[in-house]
């Protein structure tokens, strides 16, 4: 395969989130392609954990990042990134939670754009995450995209999981994650996650509130309506490089969705 793949994530999404919040979109999305709206994260359900485990389809045990710090990992596994870097695709960021710098190596990423959600307010830096997407991949077409959307998260510490704030967050969201989708889907495979759910005004534990996501792919080699039996977080990586054409790196313990 040699497609070109652009994966949104939601920090904080809930998988109920999707109709709760009463977007129309958040409905029709899991129509447009295969789903599964009880993938399971990892533990600790702590954002920066679990986007490791996403972009190294490793266990936080195996990458060694327990809290929101990055610590160099003790024995390295490459990430997505330098997988498909090392395959000759280009890859960009997009994100407005600076932390997440760590989750590529130097020299993998071609273009990364970084806006702080804490300087600007998040509904603001969800807008200029996206607005920015939208011009680069037009412009450059990149063959793997990663666009961060941070509102969500901040909403549920702020003032709740599924609180109105917490919804109004979600659909402010949705219209991002469909200006994305609608801009690029004849010519992406796209997919839409998030890396946590929530309860009360926090995360981290196993409570299935903050340990089921939702997974939503979207393309050619997805059926439209359908379903995924079981996913999880770290079986996304291997899925992109099956898409791509890279080669997942030996360490890697998920399972590519195709």
């Amino acid at each position: 395969m040699n497609k070109k793949v652009l994966l949104i994530l939601a920090d904080g999404l809930r998988p109920d989130a999707l109709a709760a919040c009463g977007h129309p979109y958040g409905i029709r999305l899991t129509g447009l392609g295969c789903c599964c709206l009880e993938t399971e994260t990892v533990y600790p359900s702590v954002t920066l954990p679990c986007h490791m485990s996403l972009f190294h389809s490793v266990d936080p045990g195996r990458h060694g990042i327990l809290t929101n710090t990055y610590v160099p990992q003790v024995r390295p596994v490459n990430g997505l990134c330098e997988q498909l870097n090392a395959a000759g695709k280009t890859c960009a960021f997009f994100y407005n939670w600076e932390e997440l710098r760590d989750l590529s190596r130097p020299s993998s990423l071609a273009y990364s754009y970084f806006v702080s959600g804490g300087v600007y307010t998040y509904e603001k830096a969800n807008e200029m995450v996206t607005a920015n997407a939208l011009s680069f991949i037009r412009e450059e077409k990149p063959d793997f995209a990663f666009v961060y959307l941070g509102l969500t998260d901040s909403a549920g510490h702020q003032y709740g999981w599924m609180g109105e704030e917490y919804l109004q967050a979600c659909r402010q969201s949705l219209d991002e994650i469909q200006k994305l989708t609608e801009s690029f889907m004849d010519e992406y495979t796209i997919i839409i996650t998030a890396d946590h759910g929530g309860h009360d005004r926090t995360h981290g534990s196993l409570e299935k509130e903050d340990m089921l996501i939702p997974l939503i792919c979207i393309g050619p080699d997805f059926c439209p309506g359908s379903r995924f039996e079981q996913a999880g977080i770290c079986d996304i990586a291997p899925t992109i490089t099956r898409l791509s054409g890279a080669s997942p790196a030996r360490e890697w313990e998920g399972n590519s969705l195709i």
